[in-house]
């Protein structure tokens, strides 16, 4: 007899269910653990979630490398995206099919949206718009899901839930969001591929929301669970990040102690416990002693090990020949497609971003000299989240197959030297050690080519040290120093050292994976990685054997073309668990590119790297200068096929480029508006725009008209539209007509891009906003009228005044997506900083609903505007409250239109960390008046802290009202250092 649960034909939740009801407790709580163990007496296999498949199959060996999701998002095509995504899951699937226990669940993608670009983890995520991300995002996710209704390709897993965005303190600071950001932006980013059934987990973030865990956000996890009601029943899996439920005792400290947390995490939601590597043992004993204490019931555990049933049955796991994915065996791994995928991703990532009549080269004979100067010119470097690449293109070998007749040199600036001990007198060569393999010693009396160091610059006092006879790096990881590296890699960069200046001229050198200073064993002349300062370091006497700079002047003075390809090693400064140290080209590259400017004027600047730069003038006179990310195995046949015109310019930036340092704003502080970061709020005006990108012709844009130009706001509610929908509802839609014209003489690839433009509205609105795009494709001389669509419900803004009937009792759906009644301006262009053509729209509607307080708490999160506050926890399990940190100033907290009719006195919820030094106090104005005098209204004292707890000893605090205002009016609340406030009632 078939059990139900191996039944293709049954509905997933019914095989689930019976499947559960098979299995004994023990057998369940197991279940919890990332890596559970088999059940043989019904044929389950052992299982694990999370294979790594960000741009291609990672840390499983031999993989297709697509380029990074931050290049593959400046295509804006979801055709494109879901051919990748389907051609990674074929890998995914190939790696299972040799090994069963690699996971069909991938963690990929991330959708954090791309808030500041000092982010170490840019290169992960796909747009600074938070819509955007999802659009991309959501179609990479989709090609891993696969097309067959039942049966999923892989589970794909959204990754970091939520508002991460740095890797300063990651684990233990707290992401401060307003309701607007919140909404607006971070929610955003999810609730497309959910909504859309594209992917069946979510990974939490390390960091905390608002003063509480992610981990144990359980009304987040609620939200997200209802965007999946219609797609996926409500079966969305939560797995945890790496590490981080022991993370809420040990490092947050926001439990006292594990089986508290885990009991707290289970409850809020999370399913899959990914803790202690694969020690079950821990999570086990955990949950088992929450369950034996009472924190936990059999139901809470059921919930969870249902949802991880449901994940596995999707992938097909039991459904035997059923699995229209089980004919894909190991060998469909680097197949032809994929190449060839991977080169048309690549090329299509390229971003043109200036050109004055340099490029495209060949023009108008093909060049007979090439220098490829700098250290990416013949070298291509892959990500943490990168798998080994079968081939590997770099930007030379593609120029010289590109133009076989031609001489291509390549020089990378970095200068070859050797360095001599000053107390073993002898010069650092690369000797073999037996096994130990090629290890460093002071042994040779000269400094002849085995002794000689290629030092590559990357920024920041960052060497690499290649021993040129070997081309591998000098690798510290193991104590002993060795020539083994073929790239710098792993958790820890173990390749990368830093110089230290004596001042006798002597060089010190740090092996910055450890933190410890060379020095040079007595007897054996081995250079190890133990000295604790410089002072105990070894000092060297380095030899310049050849001179980097000179390479490059020469190389680019005798050529025909001249590429200078710079950018960052995606392992240093700016990578997971690293911020940036600063947004700047590093000096080293820019003296790179000042040297072949100076003898080159037609130099070519081609930057790779993870994240935007801000390019100072030392850049200024580059007259063609493009942009890749790391693009994967073809790197080099991307750029070359836009560098010679094989293929046209297509890419368009999804993050923008700041002219200057401060522009993005606080790295930690998430407010947009506030800080007037991304495109949307950005009043700075940036090197390369949001959306930016050229084309090797000129498109001139001439005219935008909209069908109409007065449109009804639709009635308030919890959701954006996801980008790219346009409404069947045509009382919804607008529609705007962009005439174009190609003015030039070759193809034109053009992303014609729509934004809308809010005037002054009640709740001030973003400066712009993206409602829709078209590629299109005009011939030379071409004109086209293109049309674009979008639902005017995504104008709304978060207003937090808004009480939908029915809506969750919760601190997340305080207020709803209102589109405002006012003037708006639609405008078409290159770029949001590129919009040559508009018109103005008229939007209908009521006016801001009015909170009658005597009805209706204001809840204290739940403000219009404030300073000097953050949104904080209401406990450790739900709600939200707004707080003054301790040791600050006052903060103020703002409500518009409150009408307090009917109230004499106000009653405040107050708790404080600390004891007040002031009263909190009320005031008032009439409704709108911005200029008007604020007059007082009351004042309250706050309760003295008592307790470790004492911020969670909430307490009603009553304030007698001077006077009763008449009509509506705006509530300013001052509340002192330490003070958190929950509600104001009457």
């Amino acid at each position: 007899m078939t059990h139900p649960f191996r039944d293709p034909t049954l509905p997933l939740h019914d095989r689930a269910r019976d499947l559960l009801g098979r299995l004994d407790p023990g057998e369940r709580v197991a279940m919890l653990h990332q890596v559970s163990p088999g059940v043989e007496r019904l044929g389950l296999a052992p299982f694990r979630t999370g294979t790594e498949g960000l741009h291609g199959v990672a840390w499983l060996g031999t993989a297709t490398v697509f380029p990074q999701p931050v290049g593959l998002a400046a295509t804006w095509d979801t055709a494109l995206l879901r051919r990748v995504g389907d051609a990674v899951a074929t890998e995914v699937r190939a790696k299972h099919a040799a090994d069963p226990t690699i996971s069909l669940n991938v963690w990929a993608p991330v959708v954090n949206p791309l808030r500041h670009p000092r982010w170490g983890r840019t290169e992960e995520g796909w747009s600074e718009d938070a819509h955007l991300t999802a659009y991309l995002g959501g179609a990479f996710a989709a090609g891993l899901r696969g097309d067959h209704p039942a049966v999923w390709k892989t589970v794909p897993t959204l990754k970091h839930f939520l508002a991460y965005g740095h890797e300063t303190d990651r684990a233990v600071t707290s992401s401060n969001l307003t309701l607007r950001t919140l909404h607006e932006h971070e929610l955003a980013a999810y609730r497309g591929p959910v909504e859309a059934g594209a992917v069946g987990a979510v990974m939490p973030a390390y960091n905390l929301v608002d003063g509480r865990p992610c981990h144990v956000s359980g009304e987040l996890f609620d939200e997200l669970r209802r965007w999946a009601d219609a797609s996926l029943d409500g079966s969305l899996a939560v797995v945890s990040d790496a590490a981080a439920p022991t993370n809420l005792v040990t490092g947050e400290r926001y439990f006292d102690d594990h089986v508290t947390s885990h009991a707290a995490a289970l409850r809020a939601g999370v399913d899959s416990f990914t803790d202690n590597d694969a020690d079950a043992g821990p999570t086990v004993a955990r949950i088992t002693a929450a369950l034996d204490r009472g924190l936990l019931t059999a139901e809470d555990v059921d919930r969870a090990v249902l949802r991880l049933l449901e994940l596995r049955l999707r992938t097909g796991e039991l459904d035997g020949d059923a699995d229209p994915y089980a004919r894909i065996g190991p060998d469909a791994l680097d197949l032809p497609a994929h190449r060839a995928l991977a080169r048309e991703a690549s090329s299509r990532a390229v971003v043109l971003l200036r050109n004055e009549g340099v490029l495209p080269l060949g023009r108008p004979a093909a060049p007979t000299r090439v220098a490829v100067v700098g250290p990416l010119a013949d070298r291509v470097l892959t990500d943490w989240y990168s798998g080994t690449p079968p081939h590997a293109v770099d930007v030379a070998a593609a120029l010289r197959e590109r133009w076989p007749g031609a001489e291509v040199t390549v020089a990378t600036g970095a200068d070859v030297v050797a360095l001599r001990s000053t107390t073993a007198h002898a010069y650092l060569t690369v000797t073999e050690d037996g096994d130990a393999g090629p290890v460093l010693a002071a042994s040779s009396p000269d400094a002849g080519p085995a002794t000689h160091l290629e030092v590559t610059d990357w920024g920041d006092g960052l060497l690499t040290l290649r021993a040129v006879a070997r081309d591998r790096l000098l690798t510290g990881a193991g104590w002993i120093v060795r020539a083994t590296a073929t790239r710098v890699g792993g958790w820890v960069a173990q390749e990368s050292f830093r110089r230290h200046h004596h001042t006798d001229g002597t060089w010190s050198l740090q092996h910055v994976g450890s933190g410890r200073w060379l020095r040079v064993q007595h007897g054996s002349g081995l250079v190890v990685a133990e000295a604790h300062s410089p002072a105990e370091a070894e000092r060297f006497t380095a030899r310049t054997v050849r001179s980097g700079h000179a390479d490059v002047a020469t190389a680019a003075a005798g050529a025909d073309a001249v590429v200078v390809v710079v950018g960052n090693d995606p392992h240093l400064a700016g990578r997971e668990t690293e911020d940036r140290p600063h947004l700047r080209l590093p000096d080293a590259a820019v003296e790179v590119w000042r040297t072949a400017r100076e003898a080159h004027p037609d130099a070519v600047l081609a930057l790779v790297s993870s994240y935007p730069y801000v390019l100072g003038a030392e850049t200024a006179d580059a007259r063609a200068v493009l942009w890749s990310c790391h693009g994967g195995q073809e790197l080099g046949h991307g750029i070359t096929d836009v560098l010679a015109g094989d293929v046209e310019p297509a890419g368009r930036l999804a993050q923008t480029w700041p002219a200057a340092e401060a522009d993005p704003g606080d790295l930690l502080d998430h407010d947009l508006a506030g800080q007037h970061a991304t495109y949307r709020f950005a009043d700075a005006e940036p090197a390369f725009a949001f959306g930016h990108g050229l084309t090797y012709t000129t498109v001139e844009y001439t005219d935008l008209v909209l069908e109409r130009s007065d449109v009804d706001a639709p009635a308030p509610t919890h959701a954006h539209p996801a980008y790219g929908d346009v409404p069947a509802a045509p009382a919804r839609s607008v529609r705007a007509r962009v005439s174009l014209r190609n003015t030039g003489a070759r193809p034109a690839h053009e992303l014609v891009q729509l934004y809308v433009l809010p005037g002054e509205l009640p709740v001030p609105g973003p400066r712009r906003l993206l409602v829709a795009h078209e590629r299109v494709v005009l011939e030379p001389g071409e004109a086209r009228e293109v049309t674009l669509a979008f639902d005017v419900a995504r104008l709304a803004v978060w207003d937090v005044a808004e009480l939908l009937p029915g809506a969750p009792a919760d601190w997340v759906h305080a207020g709803a997506l209102r589109v405002q009644p006012g003037s708006y301006t639609v405008a078409a262009g290159t770029s949001a900083a590129e919009l040559p053509v508009r018109a103005a729209l008229r939007v209908t509607g009521s006016a801001p609903r009015v909170r009658r307080i005597v009805d209706e708490p204001l809840q204290a999160h739940a403000f219009h505007a404030g300073t000097g506050v953050v949104v904080g926890d209401l406990s450790r399990e739900a709600g939200a409250c707004v707080e003054v940190p301790a040791g600050g100033s006052p903060g103020v907290v703002r409500y518009d239109g409150v009408d307090l009719d009917g109230c004499s006195t106000a009653r405040l919820r107050l708790a404080a960390t600390r004891t007040a030094a002031s009263p909190v106090r009320l005031d008032w104005r009439p409704a709108g008046e911005r200029h008007a005098p604020w007059l007082p209204l009351a004042t309250a004292v706050v309760p003295r802290p008592v307790g470790v707890d004492s911020r969670y000893r909430w307490q009603e605090a009553a304030a007698a009202l001077h006077e009763a205002p008449v009509g509506p009016v705006d509530v300013r609340v001052t509340l002192p250092p330490g003070a958190r406030l929950a509600a104001i009632s009457a």
